[in-house]
């Protein structure tokens, strides 16, 4: 085994993926060895159904590499690792019901659990979605899930039922729960906004018990060129099946990014 290494597992959707470049400084900054970082993320981003966002498509989280990858992997003896399951909700506008999102959930949480992870779980973002009408509302599903046909009091419904739903399974697995303030989202109502993704992230460490330091560097351009410029093992492009080898970006002092 090489020298002691931080493992990080990240599943979530557009969120980790916005906010990739920030999670990496965090982790740089708290983590107390250098880090392995595991993510499972992508806009529109499903647990437990493949995705699609214009021609690109994606495996679910379940059925990713990841969990392969993570088999493979040897894990440093003093360096618990880490998970953070984050961006549950997008089935919703996929016409999914709350049972079986929750249920994908709950299988990637156990998966985590019996690897001995410290995990943690954020909830949806209720006050966001609440203060959503119906002008608003028809805006953003025309913009993001055209196909969607779910009316609005429904989903509001179906997103109190999905928070409860996560925060029995985090009360279950032992895992943190994160409440999102109304205030950390914009406009579309589930995008955090862009200044507050450094919160998240800290809250995040926080919840994983890792030391406190300065406000983490947010690196230079080039570094976040080329984190936004890696793709993920293993997508669909206009129906071509692409491959991508992994791990996708080293960093200099020694950061390695899997994709899934």
């Amino acid at each position: 085994m090489e020298g002691d290494r931080q493992t990080v597992i990240v599943l979530g959707a557009s969120n980790v993926s916005r906010g990739l470049a920030r999670l990496v400084a965090t982790v740089r900054a708290r983590a107390e060895s250098p880090a392995d970082l595991f993510v499972a993320a992508g806009h529109g981003r499903a647990y437990g159904v493949n995705s699609r966002v214009w021609m690109r498509r994606l495996p679910s989280i379940l059925a990713c590499g990841l969990w392969q990858s993570l088999a493979e992997h040897a894990c440093a003896e003093n360096a618990a690792p880490v998970a953070v399951v984050t961006d549950v909700g997008n089935e919703l506008l996929y016409g999914l019901g709350v049972a079986q999102i929750a249920g994908a959930v709950r299988e990637a949480v156990r998966r985590l659990a019996d690897r001995g992870v410290t995990i943690v779980i954020t909830g949806l973002p209720l006050a966001s979605i609440a203060s959503v009408g119906p002008v608003r509302y028809q805006a953003l599903r025309t913009a993001f899930v055209p196909g969607c046909r779910l009316p609005l009091p429904v989903l509001k419904e179906a997103a109190v039922w999905l928070d409860d739903e996560l925060r029995a399974i985090a009360f279950a697995a032992g895992a943190a729960f994160i409440k999102q303030p109304g205030d950390w989202y914009g406009l579309d109502a589930i995008h955090v906004r862009r200044r507050c993704i450094d919160r998240l992230w800290r809250e995040v460490a926080d919840a994983w018990n890792w030391p406190t330091t300065a406000r983490p560097s947010r690196g230079s351009v080039r570094e976040w060129a080329g984190i936004g410029s890696r793709a993920a093992e293993t997508r669909s492009l206009a129906r071509v099946m692409l491959h991508t080898p992994q791990p996708a970006w080293r960093s200099r002092d020694g950061l390695r990014l899997w994709l899934y």
